[in-house]
């Protein structure tokens, strides 16, 4: 009897093991024949779970992204107040830890093809990866209202804090000397002051 391949869990699989292919050589440099190899499975058969190499990248970012997410759902467990949440959720643009550097400076290189190559398909992609981090900061936005924390225009922030957040990296990428720390640090406090519920 043939054996019966879960085309899902086998695309994960073979994007699991190519993972780290973007953080050594990068997204431009990455061929589907290098995944073939790192994965250890023939190029045709690339192509029987991937559309072409965007894909294998898609795939692989959202490995990233979901990973990225489970460890924010595992920190903020612990977090008392809405305002500890928010600073985890900068940490992406804050945190100078080898393993942190290394997927930011991939997304450096994900966010200049996107804005250079005029790829509609990052573009979709990188949309919905917008859109996935604007509803985890809305859930814990409005958990803070529902606990009586922060006032509900609260809600009106969400946007706002997204795009300096997305700022903070650009100006982490293209400045020296730029203090990502002291930077969210004066904005989330500063945002906080506003929002927060007083006694």
């Amino acid at each position: 009897m043939p054996k019966i391949v879960d085309k899902e869990q086998k695309r994960r699989e073979i994007a699991l093991s190519c993972s780290n292919l973007i953080h050594e050589i990068g997204i431009r440099k990455l061929t589907v024949a290098q995944v073939a190899i790192t994965a250890g499975i023939g190029k045709g058969t690339i192509y029987e779970y991937f559309e072409n190499k965007d894909d294998i990248v898609f795939e692989i970012i959202n490995i990233h992204i979901e990973q990225y997410h489970n460890e924010f759902l595992e920190t903020i467990k612990d977090a008392k107040t809405t305002k500890e949440k928010v600073f985890h959720f900068f940490k992406f643009v804050i945190d100078d830890s080898i393993e942190n550097l290394k997927h930011f400076n991939g997304y450096k290189e994900y966010l200049s093809i996107v804005l250079s190559d005029e790829n509609s398909e990052m573009r979709k992609f990188n949309s919905s990866c917008h859109t996935f981090f604007n509803d985890q900061l809305r859930k814990i936005i409005k958990e803070g209202i529902e606990k009586n924390e922060l006032i509900p225009q609260a809600m009106n922030l969400i946007d706002g804090l997204m795009i300096f957040e997305k700022g903070v990296a650009l100006i982490k990428m293209t400045q020296d000397g730029f203090d990502s720390v002291e930077a969210c640090n004066l904005f989330i406090n500063s945002i906080f002051d506003l929002i927060e519920v007083k006694n």
